[in-house]
């Protein structure tokens, strides 16, 4: 099978002959990555996928190829605090491993902090022709031989609390719920745009999602994720389904979820990303939903990957091969981007398992 064709077999819940991965990586580990394996990446490899050149991901003989638009390509890596176009800005926050030092960026100010500034935000304009320039190429380059996702995650409640705060945007979920709806609407409608037109383009599945979920419960109640969320995700995953009904949708949160999933299913979903193992179990949740969904992650970024051995890696690899992959349905891989405190003995465990298991003698 080539990359495609084993994607495709996994999510129509057939055997491929070995299970379909895909793995990203800070821009620290991508730098390590690439002196190790001597592969020539761009300095700000981008975990989402804008803008990759794919080096690593095919010298890895990955199957799955990320190109994405949207809000999450505004926090990439930079040497100074900066101010993104949707005018939300962002500190430089600097952090050490045994690896090296890397950064991350810390948001520090929110343009719709009062609540008039709503009246004359103008966001982004989603129909800019160069927003779609590496989405173009990656399509063209690699859809023949590889699953080509579009990525537009932090759909709605991700964008909309960073644009607002996070914690007047939990108070107006209460207090001000017609003004939460106008902030919502603004990065629903934007990333609805970019999705429609990368599912017109040819990409075979949309990367939709928000973090909605904490290590041990929801972040907002399943109440307020109806009246808010659910209507929002229903209407994007319709809107793409009627331009291609092929077209497969993923879904991410970090976090417990449980108390939606069913939900979640009812409005059309396709894939669950990364069903973090430190707070749902992952062959719990592929018994419950496994008959509707798949999956895709599964494999602890919080503990295993960074902190156990490689031999941990491998039982954990081989546990979820052996169960969330029965019947076909999952495409294996870390729940985070891989991080610079993660040891490459354990990274290459990872990969070596994934790729050289006989997946089809287990079933």
């Amino acid at each position: 099978m080539n990359h495609r064709e084993r994607v495709e077999a996994a999510l129509s819940h057939e055997i491929p002959d070995r299970c379909p991965m895909q793995i990203s990586f800070t821009p620290e580990f991508a730098e390590r990555l690439e002196s190790h394996i001597g592969k020539n990446v761009k300095k700000n490899h981008n975990p989402h996928g804008g803008g990759n050149r794919y080096n690593l991901e095919c010298e890895l003989d990955q199957d799955l190829l990320l190109t994405s638009i949207g809000w999450a390509n505004s926090y990439y890596m930079a040497d100074e605090p900066y101010t993104d176009e949707w005018g939300i800005g962002w500190d430089i926050k600097k952090y050490s491993t045994k690896f090296g030092t890397g950064i991350y960026t810390e948001i520090n100010n929110h343009p719709l902090d009062d609540d008039s500034a709503v009246d004359s935000y103008k966001p982004p304009d989603p129909h800019r022709r160069e927003l779609y320039e590496d989405a173009a190429r990656t399509i063209r380059d690699f859809r023949n031989e590889y699953w080509i996702v579009g990525v537009t995650v932090t759909t709605v409640f991700e964008t909309a609390w960073a644009l607002r705060g996070l914690d007047k945007m939990m108070m107006d979920f209460v207090l001000n719920p017609e003004l939460a709806d106008r902030i919502l609407d603004i990065p629903f409608r934007y990333h609805l745009t970019i999705a429609k037109k990368l599912v017109e383009m040819g990409v075979d599945m949309i990367w939709a999602g928000d973090d909605v979920g904490t290590q041990n419960s929801m972040l907002i109640s399943p109440e307020l994720w109806r009246t808010f969320l659910k209507p929002r995700m229903a209407e994007f995953i319709e809107e793409l389904k009627n331009i291609n009904p092929n077209v497969k949708i993923a879904y991410h949160s970090d976090g417990v979820i449980d108390p939606i999933i069913p939900e979640l299913i009812d409005i059309g979903l396709d894939v669950l990303n990364p069903v973090q193992p430190a707070c749902m179990d992952p062959w719990k949740i592929k018994q419950k939903y496994g008959d509707k969904l798949c999956f895709w992650g599964t494999i602890d970024e919080q503990y295993t990957l960074p902190f156990g051995a490689p031999d941990e890696v491998k039982r954990e690899v081989l546990k979820r091969l052996k169960t969330v992959g029965k019947g076909g349905g999952l495409i294996i891989g870390p729940t985070h981007h891989v991080q610079l405190d993660t040891p490459l003995e354990n990274f290459w465990a990872m990969v070596d398992t994934i790729r050289e298991t006989d997946y089809t003698s287990f079933f």
